[in-house]
């Protein structure tokens, strides 16, 4: 079996996720607003609203503040570029909408990242990206045993 080719694939700030931040930050206040047209203002009104602005302030931050670098496959494993130094780790795929990726990387030291890709940052290197984050690195198969045996 072979592995999946080498690629390398930018990682920025995603557009996609900015807007799906945005919709349910307005969704949130669609909520309050509805709630408080239905049962009138008071101090819980305004706590849901001061809720929805603190959580939609605190998510376009972390969204303002999202890691940039380049993601590589060698073939043999994975790489997180970032400011001229490379860290070995792994990627673990959470979401796959076709033409963007959600993934977690598990970095061998230090914390893990969340990362968007979009298949509009680099089209030619898409298709390659997603069969290395399909693949499986190489590992040594262990030497073949007796079976187990049945039980009865």
């Amino acid at each position: 079996m072979h592995s999946a080719p080498s690629v390398s694939y930018p990682v920025g700030r995603s557009a996609f996720a900015g807007r799906l931040l945005a919709s349910l930050g307005l969704l949130g206040l669609l909520a309050a607003a509805a709630w408080t047209l239905q049962s009138g203002f008071g101090w819980r009104q305004l706590a849901a609203f001061l809720t929805v602005l603190a959580s939609g302030t605190l998510a376009v931050g972390g969204w303002r503040r999202s890691p940039q670098g380049v993601l590589s496959w060698d073939g043999a494993a994975w790489g997180w570029e970032q400011g001229g130094s490379r860290r070995p780790g792994r990627p673990e795929l959470a979401l796959d909408l076709q033409s963007r990726l959600l993934l977690r990387w598990r970095p061998d030291v230090g914390r893990t990242h969340w990362f968007w890709l979009e298949r509009a940052s680099d089209a030619s290197h898409w298709d390659a990206l997603r069969r290395a984050v399909y693949s499986r690195a190489s590992a040594p198969v262990p030497p073949a045993g007796k079976p187990p045996a049945a039980e009865q």
